[in-house]
């Protein structure tokens, strides 16, 4: 049973847990760890970077010693695995080590004195280029201008972070790297240099600036992910899946990107590697990592209504040899709003440690705490009956000066990720989350069908939630590549295990009077107890139990020089529960879903047209847990159905842009859909049958990378239509009200070249056509909002940037679910932050 939550005295008075106090004593905890594991990370770096300068003018990556057994063998491998292993950038073309074998390496040496003993026997030889190293032969090496064109062959990497770049062509929420044009569905990279130009900070942020992703305003604070016309519930935090946003009332998932790297996007069935329930994709939100050399970032920023914020970001290696890693960020978020008298503080802390066990073994771990406390806003603006909109300024606020909300999202992570050479390897990845949301406020909806020309029709709603979740992931897999039957062969075999438990409680009560024109936010003063007292109150207690457990595969074979098939699948188990105790006169109250042994195939092809663009095609199987009741009281059957994918991708420019178009169609079938003998006879509500069926298809067009000198670009365009196919009512309708059919996110960022190198500008626009309202009676405009961008390079340690949204000051609805009772939300004005970024060097 959930404890009560009082929340007393001024506004900004932290809550106070009545009964066992778990979850504040964990967040103390918490933050006593940041503050002594940033003191101690911070001081650690000075001496380190001492310690690994030993050569005057190397990079730090280059002069810290480190343990190496690489075999010996081909020269080509042991580079590519060296470049791995020393967490550096390394060059060469690849006929430059065609036959070439090498007698290893083994012991511990840095960079300089490494490579020599690679190279040891041919007529190769490496020179430090900046950060990089870059193999040449040892004549060309005395002329610059007798260079050949030097192409990057050493593993990729994922990470994002100081690349300032828009683009990454590796992810990992396949499991293990892979390269975008390698993968036959469609897949977007948010990358840090983004993230920091547009100053995306939240969930919201992220998946409004996504190619064919809807963020949407839920019934809370939180935010709901639309992707191709269905819902992203599960989210991934580096690759391991967890259950979000499964609460008895309200949206109340959100998210901080302060301490992630990247976000990765996969549209499209996610059903192999993510369970039931992800029709429409994955999110996979990949944490920073303490880095071969150190660093230290401060960044402050100022902007409109009351913004302010402070972020300490710290990390590098903590020993001379560079095999304990550590990072840390501490980020501090205040600000007022556009709405009169809501505001929200955010603190978002994070440490890291990363360990070398040995050269081929590394663990991880790491722990999060993002904590919250807000006057916010619920429910939005009603409209008049006739559909219209009741023009009210967008500074008006509907709730109480009491209104208070208070969100503690505290989480764990591990990881273990073993090469046993070359070609196998093997990672084990746990996430482990417990978040608690809490509120008391007041809402106003229109009572019955919408405000009348006097605007006298209102009623004030008085809520208290008490929100508790417990979620715990476990994922591990084995990659390994092969050759047989003259063909080069990629495996991966997997399992995976998630858990998510609520305690969730509500109380509500609803006073008919009030006119819209005149709202009174200067109600008395409430609370979970006052209002669950009150005569004619209403309330539930309930909990909801999911358990996910799934085993995985996928094969990829190299059938021809450019063909490669890949084929995989998924055997689940899935079980969730939800119940709600016995109160009053109401029975105990039960429903359980649950499906075993379900297996989802997958198949794709990917046809290579030349080293920088492929063709692809692939299928994949959906299988959705309902949980619609019944007339005869068992469980209603599964979604199921197809999804098809064709596409071609490119990888331009020695990787620094990726483009890519798609087309996909997508047929479900058994959703449910009212039961017309079953009217009002499932618990007071109408019970449900499986037999509808859905559409969702269209294209999609990206490029992201600079694809000019000095000229990062993000450029995403989405054509999506979706369609009840078969349902009683809605025949021919649309069904995703919430997904227009166009929609265009655009941003670029230029550094100014020649004497104006210190500067950049930037600028985008974010359009989408029309949505519809939650029960398709009236549209919710499009609209087109642009932003603008221009920095300043101060120094080489300082910058300044400002950041105007929303430039022209348009005025718009958000979508959500748009009511003539409410759930109307206005997007946010023309605001502007100022940031200002400090990086010492080292």
């Amino acid at each position: 049973m959930q404890q009560a939550l009082s929340i007393e005295g001024g506004d900004r008075l932290k809550p106070r847990v009545l009964g066992p106090g778990r979850p504040a004593v964990l967040a103390s905890a918490i933050s006593q760890l940041f503050l002594v594991a940033g003191v101690v990370t911070i001081l650690a770096l000075p001496e380190i970077a001492q310690a690994a300068d030993a050569a005057p003018g190397t990079p730090a990556s280059f002069a810290a010693r480190k343990t190496y057994n690489i075999p010996a063998g081909s020269l080509e491998a042991a580079l590519n695995r060296f470049g791995r292993e020393a967490g550096i950038l390394l060059s060469f073309p690849t006929e430059l080590t065609n036959g070439l074998k090498t007698k290893g390496l083994q012991g511990s040496y840095n960079v300089q004195e490494a490579l020599p003993l690679l190279l040891y026997g041919t007529d190769l030889v490496a020179s430090i280029d900046g950060a990089s190293a870059v193999i040449r032969r040892q004549s060309a090496a005395v002329s610059e201008a007798t260079l050949p064109a030097v192409h990057v062959t050493a593993v990729a990497t994922a990470t994002t972070e100081g690349s300032q770049s828009y683009s990454s062509s590796v992810v990992t929420l396949n499991r293990g790297e892979q390269k975008l044009k390698d993968i036959p569905q469609s897949v977007s990279v948010l990358t840090r240099q983004r993230m920091d130009d547009q100053a995306l900070t939240t969930l919201a942020d992220a998946v409004g600036n996504t190619t064919g992703l809807v963020a949407t305003q839920g019934v809370g604070p939180g935010t709901v992910i639309m992707s191709r016309g269905f819902q992203i519930d599960s989210y991934q935090y580096d690759g391991v899946p967890l259950p979000r946003n499964t609460y008895s009332i309200g949206n109340w998932s959100s998210e901080s990107l302060a301490f992630y790297d990247r976000v990765e996007v996969l549209r499209g069935a996610a059903g192999l590697t993510q369970g039931t329930n992800s029709p429409g994709g994955a999110i996979n939100f990949v944490r920073k990592r303490g880095q071969a050399k150190p660093m230290v970032t401060v960044t402050g920023k100022a902007g409109s209504w009351d913004h302010y914020g402070l972020q300490l970001d710290a990390g590098g290696p903590l020993n001379a040899e560079g095999t304990l890693r550590g990072r840390v960020v501490v980020d501090e978020d205040r600000s007022d709003s556009f709405i009169n008298y809501v505001w929200a503080n955010t603190r978002t802390l994070y440490a890291a440690l990363d360990y070398d066990i040995s050269p081929n073994t590394t663990v991880g771990i790491g722990i999060s705490n993002k904590e919250t406390r807000s006057r916010p806003s619920f429910i939005g603006l009603p409209r008049y009956a006739d559909k219209s909109d009741i023009g009210l300024p967008r500074s008006t606020y509907t709730g109480s000066n009491w209104n208070r909300a208070y969100n503690d999202q505290s989480s764990v992570y591990a990881d273990l990720d073993h090469r046993f050479n070359d070609n196998w390897s093997f990672k084990a990845s746990a996430v482990a989350m417990r978040e608690k949301n809490t509120s008391v406020h007041q809402r106003i909806s229109a009572a019955g069908t919408g405000i009348t020309p006097g605007g006298n029709t209102v009623r004030y709603g008085d809520f208290a939630m008490n929100l508790e979740g417990e979620q715990y992931g476990l994922d591990a897999y084995v990659r390994g590549r092969f050759e047989a039957m003259a063909m080069k062969h990629e495996v991966i075999f997997g399992a995976n295990y998630s858990r998510y438990h609520t305690d969730d409680a509500v109380a509500r009560r609803w006073t008919t009077g009030g006119n819209i024109f005149a709202i009174n936010n200067n109600r008395p003063w409430q609370d979970f107890a006052s209002i669950a007292a009150t005569p004619g109150s209403t309330g539930t207690v309930s909990s909801y139990d999911v358990e996910q457990t799934g085993v995985y595969g996928t094969w990829r074979a190299q059938l021809t020089d450019r063909l490669t098939a890949i084929l995989g699948g998924r055997v689940g188990w899935f079980e969730q529960m939800y119940s709600q105790p016995a109160r009053g006169t109401d029975p105990r109250y039960e429903s359980v879903q649950e499906a075993s042994g379900r297996f989802t195939p997958y198949g794709g092809l990917v046809y290579a047209l030349s080293d920088q663009w492929s063709a692809y095609t692939s299928y994949s199987d959906v299988f959705e847990v309902q949980s619609a009741p019944t007339l005869s009281g068992a469980p209603i059957k599964p979604v199921t159905g197809t999804n098809y994918e064709f596409g071609i991708k490119g990888e331009l420019a020695d990787g620094r842009v990726n483009t890519s178009f798609a087309v996909f169609r997508y047929d479900h079938k058994n959703r449910a859909v009212v039961d017309p003998d079953g009217l009002g006879m499932c618990n007071g509500n109408d019970c449900s049958r499986a037999a509808g069926k859905v559409r969702s298809q269209g294209f999609e067009a990206e490029v992201s990378g600079e694809v000019l000198r000095g000229l990062q670009l993000f450029g995403g365009y989405t054509f999506n239509t979706t369609k009840y196919l078969i349902d009683p009512v809605n025949e021919g309708k649309v069904f995703s009200t919430w997904t227009p059919k166009h929609m265009l996110r655009l941003w670029a960022d230029y550094k100014l070249p020649g004497n104006l190198s210190k500067f950049s500008v930037g600028g985008g626009v974010n359009t989408q056509s029309k949505a519809l309202s939650f029960d398709s009676s009236f549209d919710v405009p499009g609209f087109t909002i642009w932003s603008a961008r221009a920095a300043y390079q101060v120094t080489p340690e300082l910058s300044l940037a400002l950041n105007v949204n929303n430039l022209f000051d348009k005025t718009y609805y958000l979508p959500s679910y748009n009511s003539t009772t409410g759930n109307n939300y206005y997007g946010t004005p023309r605001s502007a932050l100022l940031t200002l970024k400090y990086t010492p060097r080292f």
